[in-house]
């Protein structure tokens, strides 16, 4: 009788890691998703945090565009969207569910709001989100030239996986993803800051949208992707365990 094979300790610490990443994923929605595969739209849904994370994300911002569009006034304009997060914030509270998100939504378009009532133009409600674009590819461009990429120091947390760097084929894998999202937040700017200098603001709202959860959700699933490629054990190891 031949005694159970061991399994050396660096395969396991591979599989530990590869294990509490995927848990980590499957929490973000996405961990469903097998490599290769389409993502499903429950998968990405998950993602953006469900159905009502989708709405909560995007009704104030189609609420801004509609007004707009249809008033040309920028008090009702920006109003509109401040209201429709004030009514997300007090459903949940009502509900008694967490109310983070909506919490952190309703910040977000009354700064918005303040800044687009302060200066009187409507294109100005759309300053803070080109900030933050602005803001995440300074900060992963810098991650990136002090070898430190961004989504590796996210993953290497998630997976509690300290020795990224010191494996060329995660650092690798790790550096694309982190180069990718800044092609998302550069594209972003490409787009939408020469719609905010020439004052096009029903434009600016629609990529806006356009350019905001559906891009993200896709990014995320390509970023997931590369990751679980990067910790699956080698093809040449899992024939060995299978022979």
């Amino acid at each position: 009788m031949t005694e159970p094979r061991e399994q050396k300790p660096a395969e396991s610490d591979t599989e530990s890691v590869r294990q509490a990443f995927a848990a980590a994923a499957r929490k973000a929605g996405i961990g469903q998703v097998a490599p290769g595969e389409v993502p499903t739209a429950g998968s990405l849904l998950k993602a953006v945090g469900g159905v009502r994370g989708l709405i909560e994300a995007i009704l104030p911002g189609l609420g801004f565009l509609v007004t707009y569009t249809f008033t040309g006034d920028v008090v009702a304009s920006v109003l509109a969207p401040v209201a429709v997060s004030a009514v997300f914030v007090i459903v949940r509270l009502v509900q008694k569910t967490p109310a983070t998100q909506a919490l952190a939504g309703l910040a977000g378009v009354g700064i918005s709001a303040v800044l687009a009532l302060m200066t009187g133009r409507a294109e100005d409600n759309f300053v803070p989100g080109l900030i933050i674009n602005v803001v995440s590819v300074l900060v992963l461009l810098v991650s990136i030239a002090v070898r430190w990429p961004l989504i590796g120091v996210i993953v290497g947390l998630l997976a509690n996986d300290s020795h990224w760097r010191q494996d060329a084929n995660k650092r690798r894998v790790l550096y694309i993803a982190t180069w990718l999202w800044v092609g998302l937040f550069s594209a972003r700017l490409l787009v939408q800051a020469p719609l905010y200098f020439s004052s096009n603001t029903e434009w600016l709202a629609a990529t806006k949208l356009l350019m905001g959860v559906p891009l993200y959700a896709g990014m995320l699933w390509v970023t997931w992707m590369l990751v679980r490629w990067a910790y699956s054990p080698p093809a040449s190891s899992t024939a060995d365990d299978t022979a």
